[in-house]
């Protein structure tokens, strides 16, 4: 064997463990080190961390049936905990460098979908049930069936409609875009700020969404987290020397105490069964599918281009440990349900931490750590007025709307169920109304056609659920079921 020979086969050997905690996370077997783990760890959790803000302003600017509404600091403290036990879970577990977080998504569904149809405990309670139907998916292996049976084409036009929808909630939330006043009277209903643009929370967000975005083209690592704390230090610059009429849910002062003790007044504020009582069990049904439809096959999509981007794949192109993986996101949801944060689920913003060389769950650690030390830290974290955050989610939006070039437009079949999907969730203010529209236009247009038996069996049940759903005024009227 030839000296070129023998050195490219020591290339190819990793070099041994240096301790029983490189063992454990095969760093040195994944070509990674301490210090490309650690570095890592703090990219994740950087490029993420906007979700302590963005998350309790969702939930918290929402009200549930009986006009409640949940406490912004109590919300923060859920969040970060959940994102803390969930990462290193999943780091110890399943050996990835994926961290979990509510997913922006998600909890726009629990805002503004559910919440208004029962009580904040009943809507959390769909979450646990969500997440403990994607853990029987997970034992059972149903999981991957039901991901198949919807088109590839529809499942990304679910998110990009998602994604419309979250920077349609960021430009309303942010006063950017309002409801005209007296909208029966007008074929416009909504308009350009109160008419015009004017006032300096307006200003704010229109400043934030400039500097987020050109910090994404810069491909800034931390470009939102940037963008939020930014414009957060200009509204707190801003309200001290200003005459600012409102900035809405938060004012932009800072505390007097940055450092404070976790509130933990949520955890645990869920009833699994309640929403039963409070809608047509028909309407549950499908809310839970809704979350399950966007949790697993975001999770799919993020679990295998995070592991493709770590080279992390075996020659048959399978995630290691894919089981084991599913059942902890499926448990994270489970855990956000119950700690009243909405569903957790697996970011796609791991990838960060991966281009500064995490290969393994040890990375987790570090990110989780850095949630842990959130937790002390709400007071300073709830300064963020929306004029700030909002900005995220027209740029998460964008993101999420990447996703369209994926879609063949020049084959009906495709395009219009796609384009159904898309439109409808934020033309009407709800992501069960796109993904049904995109549903029953896939299996129409397939049964017109001639195209009948394409369509998977589950996704002939999930629209006739959804016929039922759209249909539900006059099936309760006939039944003589009231609501």
């Amino acid at each position: 064997m030839s000296d070129v020979q023998k050195a490219a086969d020591r290339s190819t050997v990793p070099p041994p463990a240096v301790n029983g905690v490189d063992r454990f996370f095969r760093i040195s077997a994944r070509g990674s080190t301490f210090g490309r783990e650690i570095r890592g760890g703090f990219a994740t959790f950087f490029t993420m961390a906007y979700i302590l803000v963005l998350n309790p302003l969702v939930l918290g600017s929402a009200k549930d049936k009986f006009g409640h509404s949940l406490d912004v600091v109590q919300l923060t403290t859920a969040t970060a905990l959940v994102a803390a036990v969930m990462t290193i879970v999943m780091g110890v577990g399943g050996n990835l460098p994926l961290a979990l977080a509510a997913g922006l998504g998600l909890n726009a569904v629990v805002a503004f979908q559910i919440a208004p149809l029962m009580s904040w405990d009943d809507a959390m309670g769909l979450i646990v049930l969500e997440g403990l139907l994607i853990c029987v998916l997970v034992v059972t292996g149903l999981r991957e069936a039901v991901m198949h049976a919807v088109p590839q084409p529809l499942k990304h036009a679910i998110s990009v409609g998602i994604g419309l929808f979250i920077a349609f909630i960021g430009f309303v939330d942010a006063g950017f875009v309002s409801r005209v006043p007296d909208a029966a009277n007008t074929t416009v209903p909504v308009q350009l700020g109160g008419g015009t643009l004017s006032g300096w929370p307006v200003l704010v967000f229109c400043l934030g969404v400039l500097l987020t975005v050109a910090l994404l083209a810069r491909r800034v690592k931390g470009a939102i987290l940037i963008g939020i704390v930014t414009m957060t230090v200009l509204a707190i610059v801003i309200d001290s020397i200003a005459d600012v009429e409102s900035w809405g849910l938060t004012t932009p002062s800072w505390p007097d105490e940055v450092v404070s003790t976790p509130d933990f007044g949520l955890i645990g504020h869920f009833s699994l069964f309640g929403a039963f009582g409070e809608t047509t069990a028909v309407t549950v049904v499908l809310l839970v599918f809704t979350l399950l439809l966007s949790d697993f096959f975001d999770t799919m999509g993020t679990v295998v281009g995070i592991s493709a981007e770590a080279n992390l794949l075996d020659e048959d192109g399978k995630v290691p440990h894919l089981g084991r993986v599913l059942l902890i996101d499926g448990a994270a949801a489970v855990a956000g349900g119950a700690a009243s944060s909405s569903s957790a689920t697996s970011y796609i913003e791991s990838a960060a931490g991966v281009g500064e060389g995490s290969r393994t769950g040890f990375s987790n650690l570090v990110t989780g750590g850095l949630f842990a030390l959130a937790l002390f830290l709400t007071p300073l974290l709830t300064v963020v007025p929306l004029q700030a955050a909002a900005p995220a989610l027209v740029a998460v939006g964008f993101l999420m709307m990447s996703q369209v070039k994926n879609i063949d437009w020049d084959r009906y079949e495709i395009a219009v169920p796609a384009f159904l999907t898309i439109a409808v969730m934020p033309f009407t203010y709800s992501i069960t109304n796109g993904i049904g529209a995109g549903f029953l236009a896939h299996v129409v247009l397939k049964t017109v056609l001639g195209r009948a038996k394409e369509v998977h069996w589950l996704l002939w049940g999930a629209s006739a659920l959804f016929v039922v759903y759209f249909a539900i005024d006059p099936v309760e009227q006939l039944l003589g079921v009231g609501r």
